[in-house]
C-alpha cells in the first residue's frame, strides 16, 4: 500500500550544493507517494543590507529549489514566522510554481493563502493544510486583498492560581507565586479551519492538518484545542512544528496528532549560527481510500556535511524515553519496530 511521508522545519538558508541536505533520506523519499514538508523559509534573495535578525528565513531560489527538487517534496506548507514579507513570499511561491511544487499557508491574499493543496497518487487524493499561531502583528497576515499568511490566532492570559489545580502549584497563602499562563484560539478563526478542512475532507481520501505553533516543548492549551478541532472536522492526522523539539504524540478519537515534529533539514537558524544535529521526527503513515493506516515515525539528526539522517530508535534512547513519558498523558502507546516506532491505534 502507497506510504505518505511528513516532515518538521525545513530551512535551506546558506545551503550551497541541492544535492546535500536530503541525500541521506532519498531512498525513503524515492518510495513514497507523497512527501509533505513545512518549509522553514522563502526562497527569495533580498536586497542588499537587509537584517535577517527581524524579517524572516530566506535561501537561495535556485539551490533551494534545486534541492527540493531532487528531493520529491511534492508539496510543501508555508504558513510559518519566517516566510515573511510580500516581496519574499510572493517571490517563493513563484519558485514553487515554476518547480511544480505545491503549496499552502501563504498567497497574495486570504483566500490563496487558506486555499488547501491536493496531491493525487497512486489512486489517492490526498490534501493538505496549513496554519500558523506564530506570526509577526506587522503586515504578516493575509488579508482580503493583502499578501501574506493564513493564521489561527491564539491568545494568552495570566491567571493568580486561586486553586490547587496542579501538584505543583503552592498554596496561595505564599508571596511570589508565579501565574498560570492559560492559552486558547480565536472562536472565529479556529471556525474557518474548521470549515476549510470539513470541504476538503469532501474532495479526498486523505486529509492532513499542518500547524505552526509552541512554545519550547510545551503543549499548550491552545495547541491540543485545534488539534482536536482539526480531527472532529475530518483531519486523519495533525502534524505540529515550530518550536525545534520532539513533542508528545496524542491520539485522539483514533486519530495521530504529533505536536512538534522538531527539524528535519536546518543548517543555519537565527542571528546565522550553524545548526548541525538537531533531532526531529519524520512520521510516516501507509494510506488507503479509508485514510490513514499505521502511523510510525522515525528519528533524524544532521551530520556534519548537513545531511539529514535516520537514527536508530536504540541510539535516541533518552529521548524516546521522553517522547512516551511526556505522551502517556493521553495514554498513547508506542512499539519500536527496527528503526521505526509505531504509534498503537486500535483498529490499526
Amino acid at each position: 500500500m502507497p506510504t505518505m511521508i511528513l516532515t518538521g522545519d525545513v530551512n535551506l538558508m546558506n545551503v550551497d550544493d541541492p544535492a546535500v541536505p536530503f541525500a541521506g533520506v532519498a531512498p525513503l523519499f524515492a518510495d513514497a507517494a507523497v512527501v509533505f514538508s513545512n518549509l522553514e523559509c522563502c526562497l527569495y534573495q533580498p536586497q542588499s543590507g537587509h537584517s535577517f535578525h527581524n524579517e524572516g528565513f530566506f535561501a537561495d531560489p535556485t539551490i533551494g529549489g534545486e534541492a527540493l527538487r531532487l528531493a520529491g517534496i511534492v508539496a510543501v506548507g508555508i504558513a510559518n514566522n519566517v516566510n515573511y514579507g510580500e516581496a519574499a513570499i510572493l517571490s517563493s511561491i513563484a519558485r514553487l510554481d515554476a518547480l511544480g511544487i505545491k503549496h499552502t499557508g501563504a498567497g497574495a491574499d486570504l483566500a490563496a493563502a487558506r486555499a488547501p493543496v491536493i496531491v493525487e497518487r497512486a489512486g489517492l487524493r490526498c490534501g493538505f493544510l496549513q496554519r500558523s499561531s506564530v506570526y509577526w502583528p506587522t503586515n504578516h497576515e493575509a488579508g482580503p486583498h493583502d499578501p501574506g499568511i493564513a493564521v489561527i490566532r491564539a491568545h494568552t492570559a495570566y491567571q493568580v492560581p486561586m486553586h490547587k489545580t496542579r501538584p505543583e502549584i503552592p498554596p496561595l497563602n505564599r508571596p511570589g507565586i508565579p501565574p498560570v499562563i492559560i492559552t486558547w484560539t480565536d472562536p472565529d478563526y479556529l471556525r474557518a479551519f474548521a470549515d476549510d478542512i470539513a470541504a476538503l475532507r469532501a474532495r479526498t481520501d486523505v486529509v492532513v492538518a499542518s500547524c505552526h505553533w509552541g512554545l519550547h516543548k510545551e503543549v499548550l492549551a491552545y495547541m491540543r484545542e485545534i488539534a482536536h478541532a482539526a480531527i472532529d472536522a475530518g483531519a486523519d492526522m495533525v502534524i505540529g512544528h515550530g518550536p525545534h523539539y520532539s513533542l508528545p504524540v496524542e491520539v485522539y478519537k483514533g486519530r495521530a496528532i504529533f505536536y512538534g515534529l522538531g527539524s528535519f533539514s536546518f543548517h543555519t537558524g537565527h542571528g546565522g549560527r550553524a545548526h548541525g544535529d538537531w533531532i526531529g521526527m519524520m512520521p510516516s503513515a501507509t494510506i488507503s481510500g479509508r485514510g490513514v493506516e499505521h502511523v510510525r515515525f522515525r528519528f533524524v539528526r544532521h551530520n556534519d556535511r548537513n545531511e539529514t539522517v535516520i537514527c536508530a530508535p536504540a541510539k535516541e534512547a533518552a529521548e524516546l524515553a521522553d517522547i512516551i513519558t511526556r505522551s502517556a498523558t493521553w495514554g498513547t502507546r508506542f512499539t519500536s519496530r527496527g528503526d521505526e516506532v509505531e504509534i498503537e491505534i486500535e483498529g490499526m
